[in-house]
């Protein structure tokens, strides 16, 4: 039996996914074996207690699951939000509770990031860790120097935790950013320009030199459309 157009469109753009993600697995499983040889292969405040709020971990077979972070504690405004900065934790493990903490101790209020992505120390391989930030549609405090000004108002904070320039980040990790930046993408109509490395706008190597950016930015086209 002769398959239908519709049919043929849904498995070429099965076969598309596949191949992206099989791409983006590559480039960091390539990143992790080279780190792996050069370090010899070691492996406004709100609650706080209304603030640690996690998702469940996103299934890598559905990207559509990213849809449970939409389900926020104030009304989600998409004008307010026009581009989205990914940053690195820069150390090897941490939790959100961890994290806010440290920011407290900095003097912010509380958690700077609206996301956060485990890497399996501390927090689960790939959980989305939502901040109070993001439940509660505040600005962030996560871009560092002149730009944060205008960028921490305007722009979503994801955070893989993990040290980008000493080690790649995990398969788990890049599944969900990706597909949590596509989600946010198609919801807010945020352009796959507007999503920019810490680097990018301000001086610091977040989220590292093993960020593979080309890989990532591939699967977000193939995601995103």
């Amino acid at each position: 039996m002769m398959s239908s157009p519709r049919s043929r469109q849904s498995s070429s753009m099965s076969l598309r996914t596949r191949v992206v993600w099989v791409t983006l697995a590559v480039a960091f499983t390539s990143v992790a074996g080279l780190m792996s040889l050069v370090s010899g292969g070691s492996n406004g405040g709100s609650d706080p207690g209304r603030a640690l709020a996690s998702v469940p971990l996103l299934r890598a077979a559905a990207p559509q699951s990213v849809e449970a972070v939409f389900q926020t504690r104030a009304e989600i405004d998409p004008s307010l939000w026009r581009s989205i900065v990914i940053h690195h934790t820069g150390t090897p493990a941490e939790t959100a509770a961890s994290l806010d903490e440290r920011h407290r101790t900095q003097g912010l209020a509380g958690l700077g990031y609206h996301f956060v992505i485990g890497n399996g120390h501390r927090m689960g391989d790939g959980e989305v860790h939502v901040g109070y930030r993001w439940l509660d549609q505040l600005h962030g405090a996560h871009v560092a120097g002149p730009a944060g000004r205008e960028l921490n108002y305007e722009s979503i904070g994801i955070c893989l935790v993990g040290d980008g320039d000493r080690r790649a980040f995990t398969r788990a990790q890049t599944r969900r950013l990706a597909e949590l930046v596509a989600g946010l993408c198609r919801r807010l109509d945020i352009p796959a320009s507007s999503v920019v490395l810490h680097r990018d706008v301000a001086e610091t190597t977040s989220p590292g030199r093993t960020f593979p950016e080309a890989a990532f930015r591939q699967a977000l086209e193939e995601l995103a459309g």
